[in-house]
């Protein structure tokens, strides 16, 4: 009895996930990380975090916009490196449309404004606005 519960309730809490598809044109927000994490790092990825979901609520709730950090010491997630170029901790705006990347960028200035977050929250809400635009 306690098995059927259990699985009920995963099924009723899984069918919001289940029945929502992902927006046909949407942006991801992509902060990528690895294993070692310094203060700064954490920095980037909190001030990133902080930032988008402050501005951009209704564009988060509706899936026009995606917020995922990306571990890519991860075997699964070693691909990114490739794709993206990576070369550091960074942040990464990609567009897709119908399920297929049309075009990303990395904000590479969020290493110049880590130490002023004024400047941070501005330059990731800019360039998201930017991005959002084309979707």
């Amino acid at each position: 009895m306690k098995k059927i519960f259990i699985l009920s309730l995963l099924l009723i809490l899984a069918l919001p996930v289940f029945g929502q598809k992902p927006s046909p044109v949407r942006v991801i927000a992509y902060y990528f990380h690895g294993n070692f994490r310094c203060t700064t790092c954490h920095k980037l990825e909190q001030y990133s975090k902080e930032a988008i979901e402050q501005n951009f609520k209704n564009e988060l709730s509706s899936g026009k916009l995606e917020f995922k950090a990306i571990n890519v010491d991860e075997k699964a997630n070693e691909h990114f490196v490739n794709d993206y170029q990576l070369y550091t901790k960074s942040l990464i705006l990609v567009l897709i449309k119908d399920d297929k990347q049309v075009k990303y960028k990395n904000l590479d200035k969020i290493w110049e404004y880590v130490g002023d977050e004024k400047k941070f929250f501005e330059y990731v809400i800019k360039e998201i606005r930017d991005f959002l635009k084309d979707s």
